[in-house]
Formats: structure tokens, sequence, C-alpha cells
């Protein structure tokens, strides 16, 4: 039993013996899945309706605690139920858990049982409406970057996560022998993301010592997300079944490279068949439209970042020299740039955003570039000439916000954000940015200690 299954065909595998649990899960705020373990026989006669979830997860931080000053979700609400709705479309094995396979759901109002505005999964949702009204399909595809750790999660948290010991000693960046060492762990992930129908293409060592990189190939975009987080998820629980450990953290150390998530992204007509970015007459070969939404993505960057780096550790993955860009501009087949037009010449011709990094959320990475596209073609915004040469050089080009301060102020004042996603999506993600914000001011750093213990 290998790639997605059905319903008819999940219900087979139940009564076959094939299949005895249901992973049942929603997207939370961080990207990550959240839900239940179904008894394989309840779901396929009654929980494949619906199922429910207190909606603190939806209103909570990265420990999972609960957050004050939330309208949707709060103490003095009750904390009550959310729905989840399963999308049987979603339905996979997880080869790497015996006898078990997963479903998405839709994160949905307990009364109205619309999509919550502030669900991850609906605000993208809400975007591919707006492109399907127009004729439009957007491919997307976004890839992983993560170092692999010759620790265990255990005895990385016992360090206190400080001097953990990676896969290879040393940068293996597309050196195949070095990266044979990590191959026990990469194969079985590779082959078991296939076997559970995420079609990866490649895998290749990046440039940090056991640092990773993972492609799966390009879909439509709701597709794609859902693929980004199962990859994640399984990359996680398949090292802990090794005796080893990954991390996602944008810079999980300073002086190392950074985990990055850059995003593809084209349109093309609602059928999948013809590539509207595509015009081999067309300066750079890049439609009308595609520059107009090129620009529109280069021109909100700044607005939209907090939904590419999302947390405090985020901004200092963003460092000149690393192949981390600082500046917003675009330019052909050049890393140092924040947007780089790639396959030039070809109807696979695509914009990719590396502002990114691999603790993005892309259902919410997804939306805010569709919205800024969207925005530079309904303005009819001109694409300016590609930038030439070291952007982490060049002068009087605008810069990716250095902060999580600096990027959130930004998307509270967005119109363009707040237009797309609504108010009460924008507000909610607001919140959640000024509590992480907050939560960092406030504690005691090692920095601290050092320099005050004895000192004053």
């Amino acid at each position: 039993m290998a790639g997605k299954l059905s319903f008819d065909q999940l219900k087979s595998a139940v009564a076959a013996g094939e299949i005895d649990t249901v992973l049942v899960a929603a997207i939370d705020m961080q990207g990550r899945l959240i839900g239940k373990r179904f008894l394989a026989q309840f779901f396929v006669e009654s929980a494949y309706e619906e199922t429910h979830g207190c909606n603190y997860l939806m209103a909570d931080d990265i420990d999972m605690e609960p957050v004050p000053g939330y309208k949707a979700a709060s103490w003095s609400r009750g904390y009550g139920d959310f729905v989840m709705k399963p999308d049987l479309s979603t339905i996979r094995p997880v080869p790497w858990l015996e006898k078990t396979a997963l479903v998405l759901c839709d994160s949905q109002d307990h009364h109205t049982r619309e999509d919550l505005p502030h669900s991850p999964r609906g605000i993208l949702r809400k975007q591919l409406k707006r492109l399907e009204e127009r004729g439009y399909l957007a491919y997307f595809a976004s890839e992983l970057e993560f170092f692999l750790l010759s620790e265990t999660y255990d005895t990385a948290r016992e360090k206190n996560w400080r001097d953990l010991k990676s896969a290879s000693p040393y940068i293996g960046d597309y050196l195949i022998g070095i990266t044979t060492k990590e191959e026990g762990y990469m194969r079985r992930l590779r082959n078991e993301m296939h076997a559970a129908g995420i079609p990866i293409e490649n895998s290749k060592g990046e440039w940090g010592p056991g640092q990773e990189e993972i492609n799966v190939r390009y879909a439509e975009a709701l597709e794609m997300a859902d693929r980004h987080v199962f990859l994640k998820n399984g990359a996680k629980e398949i090292a802990d079944q090794e005796g080893k450990a990954v991390t996602f953290m944008a810079k999980y150390n300073y002086d190392l490279a950074g985990n990055s998530s850059h995003v593809h992204n084209s349109l093309w007509s609602a059928d999948g068949k013809k590539p509207l970015f595509f015009d081999k007459d067309a300066p750079w070969t890049l439609s009308e439209l595609g520059r107009q939404w090129c620009a529109g993505q280069i021109r909100y960057a700044k607005e939209y970042t907090y939904f590419l780096a999302p947390y405090i550790n985020s901004y200092k993955r963003f460092q000149a020299g690393t192949f981390a860009p600082t500046k917003i501009m675009w330019s052909e087949d050049n890393r140092t740039a924040g947007f780089r037009l790639c396959g030039e010449g070809t109807k696979a011709i695509r914009m990719e955003c590396r502002i990114g990094g691999a603790d993005l959320n892309p259902y919410l990475a997804f939306a805010a570039l569709i919205a800024a596209g969207l925005a530079g073609i309904d303005e009819k915004l001109e694409l300016q000439k590609p930038f030439v040469g070291d952007a982490y050089q060049a002068a009087r080009l605008p810069e990716i916000p250095k902060t999580l301060r600096d990027a959130t102020e930004t998307m509270t004042r967005s119109k363009m954000l707040r237009q797309a996603f609504g108010d009460d999506a924008i507000d909610h993600y607001v919140h959640t940015a000024r509590w992480e914000q907050l939560e960092y001011d406030r504690r005691i750093t090692d920095w601290e200690l050092h320099r005050g213990f004895e000192r004053y």
C-alpha cells in the first residue's frame, strides 16, 4: 500500500486489517500537526465526518502554553471547541508507523462550520479561491533544509541544546562522499515519503556540517503545503526512531549556515496545462502577468516577511555571505538576492523567494506570496530591471526587516494583507508575533547572567 488513499481504499484496508489507526490532524499556527489517534474502524464508521479540539490550540505559543489577549479564544470565553473537518482527499499511509494512516483537517468554527479566520489552511484556501475566480492555478514548491545531528532529542536536551554533534564534522554541500555517512537516515526519509505519496525528487548535503536539503516535486499550492507539513513531521519522527535528531530552526547555531525554505511559485491556467508566466518574446521570457506578479511580491515583501520569518530566531539567519538574503530585489539566477528568477526561457519559468526560513508555516507563507502577487497584478506594477552583482555589498537597496519587532509593525500596517486575509486573521497573528517578542524581552538570558551576575 503506497501513495495517497481514497476513502474507499482506506475502508478496504481497515476491513483487511492493514490499517488499525488513523491520525486525524489539523495544522496549528506554527505549522505543526495537531490532532488525535482514532481506532481506524471507528474513524471509517463515524469520525470521518468531524471531530473536535480545544480552540486554545490556535491561540497558544510554540511551547503550547495558552496566550492571553486573543479575540478568538481566551479564559474568559472558556476555551471552547473548534471543528476538525477531515479532508478525505488527503488520506495517506504513514510508512514509519505500524498500520497507520493520516488525514488532514480543515479547522472550522464550532457554530458556523466556516473556516476559522486564523486557520492556516483556511487562510491559504481563501487566497486560492481568489485565484480560481480569475482562472488561475498556482503551482508551488518549497525546499526544506535541516541539520541532522548525531544526538537523540534527549541528549540534546541534556546538553541544553548546545555543543551538539552533527552527523558529519564538516561542510558537505553536494559532496557525495560525506553525505554517504548520512545516507542511512536520508535514504529512509526519501523512500518512506515516496511510499506515503510525497514525490521526492532528491536530497543533498547543504552548506553546513550535517545540514541536509530535501526537495519535493512541485504541486498545486494546497497540496504542496500539505506535503511540506507531512514531510517535516515525518523527518522528526523518523530521526527519533533512528536515534538521531533534526532541527529546522532558522539559525540553531549562529556560527553555522541557516536553514532556509526557498519557495518557488508560478501561475498556470485553471486546468494546469498552460504556463502563464512563459512568453518567449517578453523580457527575460517572463510574461506581463508574471512580471506584475513578481513585482507585487517584491513591492510588499516587507509587509509579509513575518509569514516567512515568524520567530525571534528567524532574523538571525539574515546574514551577509551566508546564502541567506539581506536585501529585497530580484535577480537572474543570483543567490545573493531575495528573489531569484529560475527556469528562464522554459515553461518552468518561476520566481524563487529566498527570504523564508525552514521555520515558516507553508500555508501562511504561500498565502502571503499569493496575496502580494495578486496585488501586483491588480495594481499593474512594473518589474524593475534585475539586480546584477553581489547584493550583500549593494547600497540603497531595500532591506529585509532586521527584527521580528520590525516585521510585526509592517504587517500590522499592511492594507494589502488586511484586504486579502481580513482584519481578524491579521490581528490574530499580530498578537502572536507581539507575544513572541514579549516572551523574549522579559526572559533572563545567558548573556545577562554572564555580564551581570557579579558585576552589579
